[in-house]
């Protein structure tokens, strides 16, 4: 499979949602790499925390963002240390990942979005395997399971099957999550 680095169809397509938010916080671009999403938000003057623990991605980032004249936070963090919160006290007004998991996030990432703000997640199935990597299960998805960890939010869009160019098999979610969560 090879790395594109062409921006996430799903970020374009839905680049108005986040042009509608109040921006207080900005937008956590998690996991981030090469920052190809989160640049393109900057590029729409949306402000970006990319996070990521891999310092030379990260440094590389920076200078994109120097030579595009554009500004975004850098934030180097080891999103799986085991028995941390490492997001607590956050607060972004979304978040965007893509090919990434790590299901012990979750319950961080569904509190650090303001109520209002929106998650915009992208990451491969179970179905993947057939394609190649990733192939563990560890870093796939069931199926319905990105719509079940977000079932109490108000869902905009969700897809689960087969893209092309790359060939790959994935779910995504944009969720919005509610001004106030009854208990």
């Amino acid at each position: 499979m090879s790395h594109s680095i062409t921006v996430a169809r799903l970020l374009v397509e839905h680049l108005a949602l986040f042009q509608d938010l109040t921006m207080t916080n900005g937008v956590l671009d998690l996991a981030c790499g090469s920052g190809r999403n989160g640049i393109y938000l900057a590029r729409h003057q949306i402000p970006v925390t990319f996070a990521d623990n891999n310092e030379v991605a990260l440094a590389r980032v920076k200078a994109q963002l120097a030579d595009a004249g554009l500004a975004g936070e850098i934030w180097q963090v080891d999103l799986e240390q085991a028995g941390t919160a490492v997001l607590q006290g956050k607060s972004f007004d979304a978040v965007v990942a893509f090919n990434y998991l790590h299901r012990p996030l979750f319950p961080q990432l569904k509190s650090i979005i303001r109520p209002g703000g929106i998650i915009c997640y992208e990451t491969f199935t179970v179905a993947q395997a057939q394609f190649g990597r990733p192939s563990n299960p560890d870093f796939l998805l069931s199926p319905e399971e990105l719509s079940h960890i977000f079932k109490d939010w108000k869902v905009l869009h969700k897809y689960e099957g087969e893209l092309t160019n790359p060939q790959r098999a994935v779910a995504q979610i944009i969720a919005r999550k509610p001004q106030e969560l009854s208990s």
